[in-house]
């Protein structure tokens, strides 16, 4: 005996097609509420030594790499200006990097939730390059952004996605995001050359 199919009438198929399309507006509305993974602040240099994680910053030279560079750091209203002179040894480059660290510690932490670096800076005079310190890394090439362009005499919000970070000399490696220990601001040069710049905020996308 064969099962006779019974067509559906017009309202049947207009419920479904209500229940169907009920059903997408709520995953629809559901996917749209979810919020983007909020930005994790590092920085907003409020306290003149120490970052927001109460770890202090620290500012480190190329003496020990034969060069003699030096600069001052100045941190008043929530701005940090770093300004000085970059100063190559012999077949070494000049840099001058201000390192804030994200643990007191220095347990690496987990950054797999984020894209990349965001900060508001001034660039004043110089290069200056964003690097992000990993404890997979022993030569201390660490992966770099390509160096922040802009107006001088205006502060920019600079997003860098990790992807776009390289390392300068070494082979280039994977980023590894659950080994990240600190984020940099190093200014550098291969000759003689002054450098400023100022930013008011840093952390993660």
């Amino acid at each position: 005996m064969k099962t006779q199919l019974i067509p559906a009438s017009p309202r049947t198929c207009r419920a479904r097609r209500r229940a169907t399309l009920i059903t997408a507006l709520i995953i629809l509305t559901s996917i749209a509420a979810q919020p983007a993974t909020t930005p994790l602040l590092l920085d907003d240099y409020a306290n003149p030594k120490t970052n927001k994680n109460g770890v202090e910053r620290r500012l480190i030279d190329d003496k020990g790499a034969g060069s003699k560079s030096q600069a001052t750091v100045k941190c008043e209203n929530g701005v940090l200006t770093v300004k000085g002179e970059l100063v190559p040894g012999r077949g070494v480059p000049a840099f001058i990097s201000e390192v804030s660290p994200l643990s007191a510690d220095g347990k690496p932490q987990d950054l797999t939730r984020f894209e990349g670096v965001r900060l508001r800076v001034k660039v004043t005079k110089g290069l200056l390059v964003v690097q992000v310190g990993s404890t997979e890394i022993q030569n201390y090439d660490y992966h770099a952004s390509p160096p922040i362009t802009g107006k001088p005499g205006e502060f920019q919000e600079v997003r860098i996605p990790f992807k776009a970070m390289k390392r300068a000399w070494s082979e280039q490696t994977a980023l590894n995001l659950k080994s990240i220990t600190s984020v940099s601001l190093v200014s550098f040069a291969v000759a003689r050359d002054s450098f400023e710049y100022a930013v008011d905020e840093i952390g993660f996308y």
